[in-house]
């Protein structure tokens, strides 16, 4: 099969290789799965340089998350068994951990819909606690991860805030349903949201950016307010001046989804049954920026770590038209 290969770390666009490989062999609990779809995330490039929390054994497959078909026809969701990833003909996953792929959605918004959409969910209704009403400021919100974010947000009855970089990402945030967008790199942040929200700030912020990102977020976030921390696509992880949130009332909630599946699984069947449903009514449709045929998985994680893309970008099997 075909399948692309890290050999050492480094950026993705170097260190990936295409290559013929045997078909990986389940172990114990495991299952092949004939990859559909393969979304690229941030954790792909962050694997590719030794970076990411999980480092599996070189060499190995990045592509953390698919929609694929079982041996017995089923199409389903799931994050994948390293070292053995998605960016590949043929891919392993925990049995235990196979989610049905809504029938709303094709393949690749299927792929698109599990680790960006879960975490958002678990961000806004688990950690933060986000209530009808409530202003939710989203950075990177022409993102993946972002644009689930503000998805979820609006389907929860709050006035949503999206941060972006650039014009075209403020197009993408406003057809998202934004309810204001501002663009970082022509206006002010921190006195944006404030003059928006009449000195208040907001209630909730969703920080998949990290470094100069939730510096304007400690400064924008409102009395009693939650900053959920999902991770670092900036490359910086701030140091929090705990003083600050000491005087100012906030709170600072960090956000690892992959704990749910250790300490508490039935709780990821549970967040797929909702979204899974929202899907079906609308409500949610992961943001694919491009569909990239299989040649191009190694460009496409590398604009990802870039930080050069909008919304999902997910890579398809030769001869795919989902």
């Amino acid at each position: 099969m075909q399948a692309w290969r890290v050999y050492e770390n480094g950026e993705p666009g170097a260190v990936m290789r295409r290559e013929e490989v045997g078909p990986p062999v389940p172990g114990d609990g495991q299952v092949l799965l004939r990859v559909r779809a393969a979304n690229v995330n941030f954790p792909d490039a962050l694997l590719c340089r030794g970076q990411y929390q999980v480092r599996p054994p070189l060499p190995f497959t990045p592509g953390v998350e698919v929609c694929a078909e079982t041996e017995d026809g089923r199409r389903v969701v799931t994050t994948v068994a390293l070292p053995h990833g998605g960016f590949a003909e043929y891919t392993l996953a925990d049995a235990a951990g196979l989610l049905p792929a809504p029938e709303a959605l094709d393949d690749a918004e299927a792929a698109a819909l599990h680790i960006g959409y879960q975490t958002g969910w678990f961000g806004l209704h688990r950690r933060a606690a986000l209530q009808e009403g409530e202003t939710l400021l989203v950075h990177a919100a022409a993102g993946g991860v972002g644009s689930a974010a503000v998805q979820l947000g609006k389907a929860a009855g709050a006035t949503v805030i999206g941060v972006v970089g650039g014009p075209e990402k403020a197009a993408a945030a406003r057809a998202l349903g934004c309810d204001l967008v501002i663009d970082r790199r022509a206006e002010d942040v921190v006195a944006t949201v404030k003059a928006a929200t009449g000195g208040r700030g907001a209630d909730v912020v969703y920080d998949p950016v990290g470094g100069e990102a939730y510096q304007q977020s400690a400064k924008c976030v409102a009395f009693e307010g939650r900053i959920v921390i999902v991770g670092f696509a900036s490359g910086t992880v701030p140091a929090p001046a705990l003083n600050h949130a000491l005087v100012k009332n906030y709170s600072l909630l960090g956000l690892h989804w992959g704990l749910y599946a250790a300490k508490d699984p039935a709780s990821i069947g549970r967040c797929h049954e909702a979204l899974t449903a929202y899907a079906a009514q609308g409500i949610v449709k992961p943001l694919i920026g491009e569909r990239v045929p299989f040649a191009a998985a190694a460009d496409a994680v590398q604009r990802v770590a870039d930080g050069t893309t909008t919304g999902r970008l997910v890579v398809l099997p030769e001869g795919s038209r989902a």
